[in-house]
């Protein structure tokens, strides 16, 4: 086998065993990240058969990271980060805080010295970012104020990370000059924010918006694409900061954007295959036999992570008053170590700080706590509602009262392509007291119709982000406007988002009517049939034929047709 086929051994390997032991964990009703580790461990240099590149998997990881909190920017907008800007600068630190000084304690009777414990405990401190993400998105968290406090904590730990990886080289190198380091690092950052956020946000959406007037949709995805990874490559190297960092400032500017939801639907079909890769690069650097030796080390370090760190956030949460809904599946969900956390150990390795030994107790305990993590969370929500029923329990009864029904509410419809018909149906439905949502392709559409405050969404109505950022899931039905509109694709996507929305669909020929409703469409308006009705009925009524005649021969002509 050649040498230079190592990428496609890789991906190969990989994704084959994860799709394999993932499918076999989600049947055992636990997480597929459970699934995604083992394949790692599987497919390392510890376990005989087949062995993946560790350092081609790391990479594919990483570029996950980057698509993943690129996503991830695309719905947290800055007003966001600057709502829970408090309680996640102030948790953060204190969480960091407290896990450094456990860690310099337990640490201290391995026979490590304090400086080391330090470096540990801080590495051990940071969250993963993929972990976190996918948890909050499959408990249907990551846009409530739950994923907003989580996720703004995170980006605070990333930042801390981020000083941290430039200042130890610094600060432990014989002669280095910490204030001078830490200016620097300051500025890059600054320097980046500035760039991204400032000078993004009037260039990405220009860019962005004369790629989209092309209306090829192969050029959209990688335009998108290369902003993502371009930005976060120059992050790096250009400002010091992490490439995770700058996809998630590139993400911020483009979610700012009326090409946020087509940007998360069409260009970001690869993130989920990378990230699973970061679940078998870690699996692969874990090595069973260290077990034998090192497990004391290993539970202390699980303790840190699993105990220390959620106490902390759940004390800092409760400091801010937050409710205990919000607070325990906060905490849960930093109970667990993620890419930084590895970067902090080798970095501490390579400077002699520690040796491999804590390697080797980093990687299991890391591993056991991304597993049971999503458990973990679950159940930490499963307790706040218990908790939450029983103080409304011991309140007063009239409670149940005060939700009042808002009459000013009014039925959502999605409108799908804004041509003639579109524009005929958004009318009447304007007048009848309901609420037409477009969704529409073309961006000069989009942007004159935001103008006239109509809502509106850009993006491909077969891909079901679009759809669900349309609000579909709420909707009372789905009008597909148009026979350019590949409703046989867009039907089952659509009732997959909500079964119980009425979907009208527009065709061209009869021909198509029966196959649209045998995949969920409720009506079917087709050209054909439509035109065909018309002229008939013209030519009876002119014909003077009776009205009870005319209706009957319609009748019959509907049957069919149809």
């Amino acid at each position: 086998m050649p040498h230079d086929v190592n990428l496609i051994l890789t991906l190969a390997g990989g994704l084959s065993a994860a799709l394999v032991l993932g499918f076999i964990t989600q049947k055992l009703r636990l997480s597929p990240l459970v699934g995604y580790l083992l394949a790692g461990i599987i497919v390392g240099p510890h376990s005989p058969g087949f062995v993946a590149d560790a350092s081609t998997a790391a990479q594919c990881a990483e570029i996950g990271v980057i698509l993943l909190m690129f996503g991830v920017g695309l719905h947290f907008h800055l007003k966001d980060l600057l709502a829970v800007g408090a309680i996640a600068t102030g948790g953060a630190a204190a969480q960091i805080s407290l896990a450094t000084l456990a860690s310099m304690g337990l640490l201290h009777l391995f026979g490590f010295d304090l400086l080391s414990g330090a470096v540990y405990g801080m590495a051990i401190s940071v969250a993963s970012t993929v972990v976190l993400t996918r948890v909050l998105a499959d408990n249907h968290d990551l846009h409530n104020p739950t994923g907003h406090v989580a996720l703004g904590w995170l980006v605070v730990e990333d930042i801390f990370t981020i000083l941290l990886l430039v200042l130890l080289p610094s600060v432990l190198s014989p002669g280095g000059e910490f204030w001078s380091a830490l200016g620097m690092t300051l500025l890059k950052l600054a320097a980046l924010s500035v760039f991204t956020l400032v000078v993004g946000q009037k260039l990405i959406p220009l860019f962005l918006g004369y790629v989209a007037r092309t209306g090829t949709r192969d050029l959209f995805t990688l335009a998108v694409l290369a902003l993502a990874l371009g930005i976060a490559v120059a992050a790096a190297e250009f400002f010091g900061a992490s490439m995770a960092l700058g996809a998630f400032l590139a993400g911020m500017v483009v979610g700012q954007s009326e090409f946020s939801a087509r940007a998360a639907a069409e260009a970001l079909p690869l993130r989920d295959a990378f990230a699973v890769l970061f679940f078998v690069s870690v699996g692969m650097l874990f090595d069973p036999a260290s077990l034998a030796q090192d497990w004391p080390l290993m539970l202390a370090t699980l303790f840190v992570i699993m105990i220390v760190k959620p106490l902390g956030a759940l004390l800092m949460t409760s400091l801010f008053r937050k409710p205990l809904k919000l607070g325990l599946p906060v905490a849960a969900s930093l109970s667990q170590v993620g890419e930084f956390t590895f970067i902090l150990a080798g970095l501490g390795i390579s400077l002699g700080v520690f040796d491999q030994r804590v390697n080797n107790a980093l990687i299991p305990a890391a591993i056991i706590s991304i597993t049971f993590n999503p458990m973990l969370y679950r159940k930490a929500k499963d307790v706040a509602l218990w908790w939450e029923k029983r103080k409304r329990g011991n309140a007063a009864e009239p409670s149940a009262c005060l939700i009042v029904p808002d009459e000013g509410n009014r039925a959502r419809v999605v409108v799908v392509g804004y041509g003639p018909v579109g524009r005929s149906c958004c009318r009447i439905l304007q007048d009848s007291s309901m609420l037409p949502v477009v969704v529409e392709m073309n961006i000069d559409t989009v942007r004159l119709l935001r103008s006239e405050g109509v809502p509106v969404v850009h993006g491909d109505a077969m891909q079901a982000e679009v759809l669900r950022e349309a609000g579909l899931e709420k909707a009372e039905a789905l009008l597909l406007t148009s026979p350019s509109i590949p409703a046989g694709e867009v039907t089952p996507i659509a009732r997959a988002v909500n079964p119980h929305a009425r979907i009208l669909a527009h065709t061209a020929f009869v021909s198509e009517a029966r196959s649209l409703r045998d995949k969920g469409a409720d009506a079917v308006f087709s050209g054909e049939r439509e035109v065909a009705l018309a002229m008939a009925e013209y030519l009876l009524r002119s014909a003077g034929a009776p009205e009870a005649y005319v209706q009957t021969e319609l009748e019959r002509v509907r049957e069919k047709l149809d």
